[in-house]
């Protein structure tokens, strides 16, 4: 596995990480305590560094990431996240000092560890001024509790003021072929800034490794059911998109997931794209896109791809929506 660095931080790890929400949270039943564990540590075996969890998650979450990592601990980066009420994505948002305090010593229990590699904002509380944040964090790195301070789905303006009282190492939002707001501002600002970039979700929510289509049910736990971009007749509309990637890949001897990630790999050296699995199979097909190198030709039919394409639907129901970019 090739390796990146984030940013200006010094963080070095693997061209691809993992994400663990869907482990046990988000799209559905995931998987239980020792299966997790086993994914977490098949992930590493393959050449995976970076593995991302979060408070929100659940305590599950975490505790399966510390447990799966505990004997490899030194070779690992972990990150994970805090922001939101009682851990609760639903209550709304929580960046208190005395919250992020409270937050750090249970995931630090968790995670079975003595530091958080990476400690993220979930999403920007308009409570908290995100000096006073980013304040917290540099104690906690004082400390030896946490040793880098990332921001997810924060605006420009707030990464700025962030970075100013301490450096940002990562940014965390979600990119893929189908979501590529973050080009208009937030990369330009991390490039000039020196911060890294990892993206969530990089395979659409699983809709760009074309397993997806409007006859596909979700179970009843399942987020997508409240996404617009998944409902079915934004499924159905948006399969152009998932046509032209299957063409793409097909004359690389890909698949349009390997492909996704690729793309995504080629636009900076310093993004690092999380996508997770509850499969094995998947989580193989997925680390053979690190080594999938697209030259100009490639990119340039990519682009005049996506140039034909409108994707329907909204990544996020409103009210989520409106925590994004503050």
């Amino acid at each position: 596995m090739k390796t990146r660095q984030l940013g200006r931080s010094g963080i070095e790890v693997s061209a691809l990480g993992f994400g663990c929400m869907g482990l046990s949270f988000g799209y559905g039943p995931g998987l239980d305590r020792a299966a997790g564990i086993q994914m977490i540590r098949s992930a590493f075996e393959r050449g995976v560094t970076l593995f991302d969890t979060a408070e929100a998650y659940g305590a599950l979450n975490e505790e399966m990431v510390g447990e799966a990592l505990a004997p490899v601990r030194d070779q690992v980066v972990i990150a994970t996240k805090f922001g939101f009420k009682d851990g609760d994505a639903s209550q709304g948002m929580d960046s208190r000092p005395e919250r992020i305090r409270a937050v750090v010593e249970t995931s630090l229990q968790r995670l079975q560890t003595d530091r958080i590699d990476l400690l993220y904002q979930h999403r920007v509380d308009p409570k908290v001024p995100i000096e006073d944040v980013a304040g917290t964090v540099k104690e906690l790195i004082s400390q030896g509790k946490v040793r880098h301070f990332g921001l997810s789905e924060a605006g420009v303006e707030s990464i700025r003021r962030a970075h100013a009282v301490l450096p940002v190492a990562a940014q965390q939002s979600e990119y893929s072929l189908w979501w590529r707001e973050p080009e208009r501002e937030v990369l330009p600002v991390l490039e000039e800034l020196g911060i890294g970039f990892v993206s969530f979700s990089p395979l659409g929510k699983g809709f760009l490794t074309g397993a997806i289509d409007q006859n596909t049910a979700f179970t009843p736990d399942d987020f997508r059911n409240i996404v617009p971009r998944f409902t079915a007749q934004a499924r159905q509309a948006n399969q152009v998109l998932i046509e032209a990637l299957k063409r793409i890949a097909s004359a690389r001897n890909a698949t349009p997931a390997q492909i996704a990630l690729a793309w995504l790999l080629a636009q900076k050296p310093w993004i690092v794209p999380i996508p997770g699995t509850t499969k094995l199979h998947r989580l193989d097909e997925n680390l053979v896109a690190a080594g999938v190198a697209l030259g100009t030709d490639d990119l340039l039919q990519i682009k005049e791809a996506l140039a034909g394409v409108t994707v329907q639907g909204d990544r996020y129901p409103a009210q989520r929506a409106a925590r994004v970019g503050r």
